[in-house]
């Protein structure tokens, strides 16, 4: 194909309006595109392996013929084209197809990359599993730390309570020094005690909030017969052990 030129009639007569020249040329040239590409296709020399795999399909794609001694064979025994093999019928009527084996790779080459992949997917299920019970684990223990503290803060109040009503109570029965000295809530300032003072102070009171809890409303029900979670002073332990319901939080839930 030679290319055009711009100075003959041809040229000069094409339709000029807007839009419509570059379209064409557009077009023109794809066609000229493909027909350049048929032309190289048919004019590509087809590769050993092409021809191969054509002949082989040629073959494949045609029936057996009395050529085929096996066929020939076959026929002599009373065989008949697109009957089933066998004397009841029950046999196979196509031959066993071929699995061609085109690459370079060794025998079992394919069942190995299978079982490989299965592996690889399996093993990538199991650590999203694990992923999952880790997360689920996480929010476990997230779940108890936030219900632990909730429960910390929840007994630090009971306490604080406890030592309010314990230092009322006492004063009431004229007592001016608590039994303990965390039974009462420490005033905000004090006066300088010694160092040995105060160590003393935290070893006789190196009790977990809980354990102080359980001593002081003991305390209160024994001494006073009062109960926190009531919120009542009952008349004698007789009163107390037959209107309360129980000497802990969970009792009077």
């Amino acid at each position: 194909d030679e290319e055009e030129d711009y100075m003959s009639d041809l040229f000069i007569k094409q339709d000029v309006r807007p839009g419509l020249p570059m379209v064409r040329r557009v077009k023109e040239a794809i066609q000229k595109e493909e027909k350049q590409k048929e032309a190289n296709e048919k004019n590509r020399q087809k590769s050993i392996k092409e021809e191969e795999k054509e002949r082989r399909d040629l073959v494949l794609s045609s029936a057996l013929g009395n050529e085929n001694k096996g066929f020939a064979l076959l026929q002599k025994m009373g065989y008949k084209s697109g009957q089933a093999l066998g004397k009841s019928g029950e046999g196979i009527v196509e031959p066993i197809p071929l699995n061609i084996k085109t690459g370079r790779s060794g025998l079992g080459h394919e069942e190995l990359k299978k079982r490989k992949a299965e592996e690889k997917l399996e093993n990538y299920r199991q650590k999203l599993h694990m992923k999952k019970q880790a997360n689920e684990q996480a929010a476990d223990q997230f779940r108890i730390r936030f219900k632990t503290k909730q429960e910390e803060r929840k007994m630090e109040g009971d306490l604080r309570k406890s030592q309010r009503a314990c230092q009322q109570l006492d004063m009431q029965k004229d007592i001016s020094v608590p039994k303990e000295t965390w039974f009462w809530i420490e005033p905000e300032e004090e006066d300088k005690k010694d160092e040995e003072d105060k160590e003393d102070e935290c070893t006789s009171s190196d009790l977990s909030v809980s354990e102080k809890l359980h001593i002081l409303t003991a305390y209160l029900r024994e001494e006073h017969f009062y109960c926190i979670w009531c919120g009542t002073t009952y008349e004698d332990s007789e009163d107390l052990s037959s209107n309360c319901p129980g000497d802990s939080a969970a009792d009077h839930d």
